[in-house]
């Protein structure tokens, strides 16, 4: 479905291994979604079917890709981007809500109208770049939160050429979407990872659930093979946006996957990577997208006036070398580290 996940727009985090009791029965499903895989740790007291487990996870996930997938022709939010009439549904209107906030908190750095620019400079599903001065033009009238809401059921836009895309929070929607499934079973410990996101709840054998963040370098396209530090959380979300898996170089400049909604051109600033600490696993997701875009001093200043957030990040200095800035309350879960896996 997402093609922030399918070329890993974002640094994967890795599952890193855990003493396990003896005591303490853990199992895992794995498999492919969204266009991207995922993995899900859970202590099994219930004696849940594995297979069973898998195949209503599974279902979930269809459900979820037939709501948001703008790579899915037969989805809610394509139906939308093509003008039919359709009611929405419950995951499509949170995470439109959710996106809504965080474009009123980021002052716009967020925007899930800004696709068609995203696809204007490659970055869509064809990768093909028709970037002109005048395609930029003709297409920023169509971003702004501001125009398009959801009334009694349906999306009312005020230009039939907006085009929503939801990738930047879908991903991160989704692990709190299947978090909420495990604690409707009644599973007290468990880590869920899809492409990347994560949300942990409890332990693992008494201990935190460890989360790799890969170090920002260019074209590193194997999560885990290069970490630049491991977090350690439980109760709550982390999401991590880079721009070095999803790039590419014309005429010797860099262009990043991060579009400005403010400007139409890919964010220019020092920010490599962020990783946000939050309660649920959307709002991280999004605020690490808008992060991004904000760079690295607004985004030390949103920070300091929203304190439900943490973040690591990664960052060059003026002689293009990696430097790191972390949020005080979560400086002691986070251990940085060179090369371990």
């Amino acid at each position: 479905m997402n093609n922030k996940l399918v070329s890993a727009l974002l640094i994967f985090a890795v599952v890193l291994p855990a003493c396990k009791d003896k005591k303490s029965v853990f199992d895992n499903v794995t498999g492919f979604t969204q266009g991207t895989t995922y993995s899900m740790v859970y202590e099994n007291k219930q004696n849940i079917n594995q297979e069973d487990l898998k195949v209503k996870v599974e279902n979930i996930l269809h459900e979820f890709d037939m709501s948001l997938s703008t790579y899915n022709d037969s989805s809610i939010i394509s139906r939308i981007n093509r003008n039919e009439v359709v009611m929405t549904d419950l995951y499509f209107t949170e995470v439109f809500a959710k996106s809504a906030l965080i474009s009123e908190m980021t002052g716009g750095a967020f925007d899930i109208t800004v696709g068609p620019l995203v696809r204007a400079w490659g970055f869509g599903p064809d990768e093909h770049k028709n970037f002109t001065e005048a395609k930029r033009d003709s297409l920023m009238k169509f971003v702004g939160m501001s125009k398009v809401s959801i009334k009694n059921g349906h999306v009312i836009k005020s230009d039939s050429g907006i085009f929503l895309d939801v990738n930047a929070i879908a991903p991160g929607y989704s692990v709190d979407v299947i978090c909420g499934f495990f604690d409707s079973l009644n599973i007290k410990n468990y880590l869920v990872e899809i492409g990347g996101e994560v949300r942990g709840k409890g332990t693992r054998a008494g201990a935190l659930w460890r989360i790799g963040i890969d170090k920002p370098v260019d074209n590193n396209m194997s999560p885990g093979q290069t970490l630049q530090a491991i977090a350690k959380i439980s109760g709550k979300a982390l999401a991590t946006s880079g721009n070095y898996r999803k790039f590419y170089v014309e005429d010797g400049i860099k262009y990043s996957h991060e579009i400005d909604p403010k400007t139409g051109y890919p964010a220019k600033n020092t920010l490599l990577s962020v990783s946000i600490l939050a309660d649920d696993c959307a709002m991280a997701d999004g605020i690490a997208t808008a992060c991004m875009v904000m760079g690295k001093e607004k985004t030390i200043q949103f920070l300091g006036s929203h304190p439900e957030f943490s973040a690591y990040l990664i960052y060059s200095d003026e002689n293009g070398n990696f430097q790191t800035w972390i949020s005080p309350k979560f400086a002691d879960s986070v251990s940085e580290t060179e090369g371990e896996k």
